[in-house]
């Protein structure tokens, strides 16, 4: 087989290309839907508060079911959850999409159907960054999640709300519901072809029965991420990054662009530009061996990758907002790829669903806190007072972070930077496709 570049090497292994197929139709199935559902809403006659409770329905159910997610995917054969997920997604949506192409949708339909794909996603997460480790050699963990680090902005971002857009104006916003039904069957059909992979637990040890069981998984979880300082002590700056970050990025830069003569399509602008620096940060970092000083290094990018907000409290310039928005897209994104890696190499694997689904709780929960302190605090402090904190604090998180859990010890402790493990060849691969 000839050589593939790096970023594309786990694309060699026949399971997970199925599974990356899948991904790509459920990213461009949420492409889909996000803009899609908000046309509906105006449809049914519905404004902000309408659109407010379908929102706020998919946040309330991913939250409420991604920890049960966590300890199902150390449960479970993952391919079953992520099957019964894309299903379960398909199933909802072709159903509205029914309704509306039938003009018989209410908004209680979409609302009921928003809160099952979140309690969904809940479950999908987890039991996806738990499988990806069983399919591949540990030397190709960092191009896969480089590879979903590129796809992610293109299909859920760019492709899947352009086509939406298309659909609803050329057609309506049941023809891009029903586009997203059928991209989530597709994302069913792909995960259909992946052999069934064995749940990777410690030897010895079978699960608790019942709910207490899976409380009790949880509840392990939790401990272990307490017990494990490296893993503590990252949670907790990127927690406080994204209460004093992800706020003023997503409610304020709107106003900044604004003050500076700009509106809807510059904003538009600012945030493709966002994620067009995420997934050339993607790419790079899965070209690449993970850094010899790895903890330190992605803490750094997520730090020092917060600076550049502090343009927009300073400057009228669109192509300088830009800039900053590539800058930013960049370093969180090659950030996150290294932390998925770390998350999938380090953590024990009998353990990797419960702790997945814990770094997604967290992060899931402070952003809609962030969102909203935003606008108080700048009324508070400014505009520019506030970029300037949301800007500059990370980095100072960062370097207090890594200096208190004394991470470039454990890095040196636990190397990683190895040479990449070879490819699994042809022969055996079609033998664990058999098992």
């Amino acid at each position: 087989m000839t050589a593939l570049p790096r970023a594309l090497a786990p694309l060699r292994h026949r399971r997970y290309r199925w599974l990356a197929a899948s991904l790509a139709w459920s990213l461009l199935s949420q492409g889909l839907w996000a803009v899609a559902v908000v046309w509906q809403v105006v449809a049914l006659g519905g404004g902000p508060a309408g659109l407010s409770l379908v929102a706020g329905l998919s946040a309330g159910g991913l939250l409420a079911s991604t920890l049960l997610g966590g300890a199902l995917a150390d449960r479970l054969p993952q391919r079953y959850i992520l099957l019964a997920v894309a299903l379960a997604q398909a199933a909802a949506v072709a159903v509205v999409a029914a309704l509306s192409l039938l003009d018989l949708l209410a908004l209680a339909h979409l609302a009921a159907v928003s809160l099952v794909g979140g309690l969904a996603m809940g479950l999908y997460y987890p039991a996806y960054s738990a499988l990806v480790p069983a399919l591949m050699p540990e030397g190709d963990l960092l191009a896969a999640n480089g590879l979903e680090g590129v796809v992610r902005p293109v299909l859920a971002q760019a492709a899947g709300p352009a086509a939406a857009g298309y659909l609803v104006a050329a057609l309506s916003p049941g023809a891009a519901l029903a586009a997203g039904a059928c991209a989530s069957l597709a994302a069913a059909a792909c995960v259909a072809a992946i052999p069934a992979t064995a749940v990777r637990r410690e030897p010895g040890v079978e699960p608790g029965a019942g709910l207490r069981g899976l409380f009790g998984d949880v509840h392990e979880g939790f401990r272990y991420m307490v017990g494990t300082p490296w893993l503590l002590a990252t949670l907790l700056f990127a927690s406080v990054m994204l209460l004093v970050f992800i706020g003023p990025f997503e409610v304020l830069v709107p106003f900044a662009v604004k003050d500076a003569g700009g509106g809807p399509s510059q904003h538009a602008a600012v945030l493709a530009a966002f994620g067009i620096g995420g997934a050339l940060g993607s790419l790079a970092v899965a070209s690449y061996r993970l850094p010899r000083r790895y903890l330190t290094v992605m803490n750094l990018l997520w730090g020092l990758g917060c600076v550049p907000l502090v343009v927009f409290g300073f400057t009228t310039r669109l192509w300088v907002m830009l800039l900053a928005g590539a800058v930013m897209g960049a370093t969180f994104q090659a950030g996150t790829v290294i932390w998925g890696t770390l998350l999938q190499r380090r953590v024990p694997a009998a353990l990797l669903g419960r702790v997945s689904s814990l770094d997604f709780f967290v992060s899931l929960s402070f952003m809609p806190l962030s969102m909203a302190l935003a606008g108080p605090v700048s009324e508070l402090l400014g505009l520019r007072a506030t970029f300037l904190l949301g800007g500059l604090a990370p980095t100072v998180l960062a370097v207090v972070a890594i200096l208190a859990a004394r991470l470039p010890a454990d890095e040196t402790a636990h190397p990683l930077d190895l040479p990449v493990v070879p490819a699994v060849g042809a022969q055996e691969e079609e033998r664990l496709d058999r098992v």
